[in-house]
């Protein structure tokens, strides 16, 4: 495959395929949109609520969507080698995980966290290594946020839920930060040595924090399935120095 690609590199073909992915997409999200947060018209119209398995249909559609963009942008835009893995020792042999590994583990239901995980190792790694990759099985993580996506991701990588060596710790929250940001702290540990890390600002979003915490309906539950494909999509567009910082 040829390196990265600009659009005026692609051909004609390459470019319809492209724009297709982009619509659908598009029409994915305004279907949803659609279905669970259309305003009413004071004194002329109420909207109702949608089947539970329209509503579910949808949301379906909108991951399926989601996945095809990044599969082809991957595919023709050459993307996928701009793509970091994180690599770990496992007596002896590297191992190498890529956020998609990641994703398959845990499943569609939290992307975000699954994310959230991905970049702190990412960047904890290249804090904390010295002569080359750590050892999977020697690396500790505490952590104020207890989301299943992340830990999910810390097990696959590290094996650390299983290994007991992951731990939930709501004394490592900083409310300074604010509600959004506060429980996202993570403390990674190998041997002998550790780091902090904390969300920066502008990743999380205060809706998201809100919706996630409370009893949601059917149209709750999609517009959060939103949000979270939204924020996986910020935090893994960056870099992880940009997306956490040492604390």
């Amino acid at each position: 495959m040829r390196g990265v690609a600009t659009g005026g590199e692609l051909s004609a073909e390459e470019r319809v395929r492209i724009r297709r992915a982009h619509e659908r997409l598009r029409i994915a999200s305004k279907e949803l949109e659609s279905l669970v947060a259309t305003d009413p018209i004071k004194g002329r119209w109420e909207p109702e609520a949608a089947p539970i398995e329209i509503v579910a249909a949808a949301r379906a559609e909108l991951g399926h969507a989601y996945a095809a963009i990044t599969a082809r942008q991957a595919e023709i835009l050459g993307w996928e080698r701009e793509r970091s893995a994180l690599e770990v020792l496992d007596r002896g042999r590297l191992l190498s995980f890529s956020y998609e590994d990641l994703s398959l583990y845990h499943g569609p239901g939290s992307p975000g966290g699954v994310a959230h995980a991905f970049k702190v190792m990412e960047h904890a790694f290249a804090l904390l290594k010295s002569d080359g990759p750590l050892e999977r099985r020697e690396i500790t993580v505490a952590t104020a946020f207890g989301g299943p996506g992340a830990r999910d991701g810390f097990e696959m990588v590290l094996r650390a839920v299983s290994g007991e060596r992951f731990v939930l710790d709501p004394a490592l929250a900083r409310p300074e930060r604010g509600t959004a940001r506060e429980r996202f702290v993570f403390r990674i540990g190998h041997r002998e040595r550790s780091v902090t890390l904390a969300l920066r600002e502008g990743f999380v979003s205060d809706e998201f924090i809100a919706l996630a915490r409370q009893e949601r309906s059917p149209e709750e539950e999609a517009h959060l399935d939103v949000l979270k494909l939204e924020m996986a999509s910020r935090v893994m567009s960056r870099p992880a120095a940009e997306v956490y910082d040492s604390a």
